[in-house]
């Protein structure tokens, strides 16, 4: 889906080039159709911000939402394992997920990161996206609601994802995630008692069996294994798929 293409680049760090792709986004958005109207018209406003406001103050709001607070981080993994050594194991496996599929990650980006998992989802058929969206769509729905509290124009990008999702996000997982305590980026206290590593754990019933971000490179993989009986296609070349450029 195109749709998810152009989500993928309005979560990315704000560049001259971004800003003036907002018309080729919009134009994306209107000619799929995928959304709902009231999705698709939420967006305006980022949209908007993004063609007509100073950019160094874009690149610093987006630096201070998503940089600086846990709680809006934009890689998956870090709001089901935190710093735990089982995040090192699922982005292995997610890793693997993309290469299996025939892409290759460029730049410096991690695997879990939300503009590369929807850039990845963007090239599979409608149907699979939709259910690959649900599996973290209790994250995404979280994100949504923490930027729509601060007032961010962002918390329409997630919404529209959430929206496109095969299936709405359980509402105990929901619950558990929107629920943990925000933090004030400036106090670099409590920032340095959040980023403490959380305790390893080993053994069953270590890793969070009910969040579906946990399971969802074995999911992928599990979708992708072929029927009894069907011989096994040999794996296509990989390509590169080109991430945006690293911030500095």
């Amino acid at each position: 889906m195109k749709t998810l293409k152009a989500l993928s680049a309005l979560l990315t760090y704000p560049s001259e080039e971004l800003c003036a792709a907002v018309d080729e986004i919009r134009a994306a958005l209107d000619a799929e159709g995928v959304l709902s109207p009231a999705a698709r018209q939420a967006l305006e406003p980022l949209l908007q911000e993004l063609a007509s406001e100073d950019l160094y103050d874009l690149q610093e709001r987006y630096v201070l939402l998503f940089d600086r607070s846990r709680s809006l981080s934009l890689h998956l993994f870090e709001h089901v394992h935190g710093e735990s050594r089982d995040r090192g194991q699922a982005m292995v496996d997610l890793k693997s997920v993309y290469e299996a599929g025939g892409f290759a990650i460029g730049g410096s980006e991690l695997p879990d990161y939300v503009p590369l998992f929807l850039e990845y989802c963007s090239l599979q058929p409608e149907a699979e996206a939709r259910l690959l969206l649900s599996e973290p769509a209790h994250v995404l729905s979280a994100l949504g609601e923490r930027l729509r509290k601060k007032g961010s124009n962002y918390a329409a990008v997630f919404e529209a994802l959430v929206g496109l999702a095969a299936a709405a996000p359980s509402r105990e997982a929901f619950e558990a995630l929107v629920e943990e305590a925000e933090v004030d980026p400036n106090d670099l206290v409590a920032l340095d008692k959040l980023w403490e590593d959380e305790e390893v754990r080993f053994g069953p019933g270590a890793a969070i069996a009910d969040c579906g971000v946990d399971s969802l490179a074995a999911k992928i993989r599990q979708a992708r294994r072929p029927a009894p009986g069907l011989d096994v296609p040999a794996a296509p070349r990989p390509r590169t798929v080109f991430t945006h450029a690293s911030r500095s």
